[in-house]
């Protein structure tokens, strides 16, 4: 494993880190984490050198916490740095502060946090925090031990989070950063602005949610142009380590296959290693996917759960997917299923616009469910069906 500097600390942080919000699951349910798989993949990860674990209160819906708390127990806890976040949507009084962290606490059966991130950053988020106290009950818990370090996880403009990055000294913050979202969000320049400031900055979504992951053949086509030989998720996670600001890498990995790639990878990352042919061919491949992803969704889910039924995330990415890889049949017969079945299609839909309030995304998504079933459910062509502005 290879190890970076880690901000300001005297520490050094393992160039991948272990993302536990898509750990395996059964039955397709969320919250029902295979835990005998998850904790080998875990104690697999730790045992290779893997030492940042990064988890939240709602992910798996609340069960993440458990059980990587669990998963740590028998000497692991002490190999490694945890990092969670406080869920500053649940948060309308100072008192919520300490309620949630020692219920964090005590799902991690740990009596400290080592990164600790108010989760999901904007300006009415942040400023909300702030009216709240809650970087002075922050100083606190750090003081009584509760919690090693402070930092944020950012989902806005650049302008935005410029301003938080200035309004206090925190140890590190978390953005989402890909080849695909230089200019989205912090981007290449909030990436640049933090690290020149001190604080190490932690990488989501390095894979864009998986779906740079398994690319279209056009684009496995460009990459096969390439002298060297990279999977797809290879080459997007190179071109994140290729960078000195990048501190760590996290990756939400649900499989044992992705834990043993994507450590071979970091075992062979490193700054400045891609060459200039190499990092071009990635723009190309960014210039030629922008051209085929109609709707940036993540699949984070955070837009779940739909008052309505809805499964948000699910009929986006069948559409993006009918597009992208050509395969509009296959996609209709996916959504039948997914409507008609499961009644979670985006027939559903009632325009509420809930889910809008919650995208990190600042998806239209009342707008695109529309063209979803348009296109999906009763046939209309991609071309006939415009996309929302």
């Amino acid at each position: 494993m290879k190890y970076r500097r880690f901000g300001k600390l005297d520490w050094q942080v393992s160039a991948l880190g272990f993302g536990c919000m898509r750990l395996p699951i059964i039955g397709g349910k969320s919250d029902n984490i295979d835990e005998p798989e998850a904790t080998r993949m875990i104690h697999y990860a730790i045992d290779h050198g893997v030492n940042y674990f990064d988890t939240a209160y709602p992910y798996h819906g609340g069960n993440s916490e458990r059980v990587l708390g669990r998963a740590l127990q028998g000497g692991y806890r002490e190999k490694v740095r945890v990092a969670t976040k406080l869920p500053c949507w649940l948060v309308e009084t100072p008192a919520d502060f300490d309620r949630l962290l020692n219920e964090q606490l005590e799902k991690l059966q740990t009596d400290h946090i080592d990164f600790y991130l108010l989760h999901g950053l904007g300006k009415s988020r942040w400023e909300k925090m702030h009216n709240l106290g809650a970087l002075d009950w922050a100083e606190q818990a750090i003081a009584d031990g509760r919690i090693g370090h402070l930092g944020f996880s950012f989902h806005d403009t650049y302008e935005v989070f410029k301003e938080i990055v200035d309004a206090y000294d925190w140890t590190f913050c978390q953005i989402q950063y890909n080849y695909m979202d230089v200019e989205y969000q912090a981007g290449t320049k909030g990436l640049q602005y933090a690290a020149a400031k001190g604080l190490a900055v932690v990488i989501m979504e390095p894979l864009l949610g998986g779906q740079l992951v398994n690319p279209p053949p056009q684009i496995q086509a460009l990459w096969d142009t390439a002298a060297k030989k990279r999977t797809a998720a290879d080459w997007a996670l190179q071109w994140l380590w290729n960078q000195p600001e990048v501190s760590v890498v996290l990756s939400g990995m649900s499989t044992m296959q992705q834990v043993e790639e994507n450590i071979a990878s970091a075992d062979v990352s490193g700054v400045g290693t891609l060459t200039a042919e190499e990092l071009a061919l990635i723009e190309r491949v960014r210039a030629r996917l922008k051209e085929l992803c109609p709707i940036p969704c993540t699949q984070c889910a955070y837009c779940m759960p739909c008052p309505n039924g809805v499964d948000i995330p699910r009929n986006l990415r069948i559409y993006n997917d009918g597009l992208i890889y050509d395969k509009v049949e296959q996609a209709r017969g996916i959504y039948r299923w997914l409507s008609q079945d499961m009644h979670a299609g985006a027939d559903a839909c009632v325009q509420c616009r809930e889910c809008e309030d919650k995208c990190p995304q600042s998806i239209p998504i009342s707008e695109w469910l529309v063209v979803v079933h348009q296109v999906l459910g009763e046939g209309k062509p991609y071309e006939a069906c415009p996309a929302p502005q």
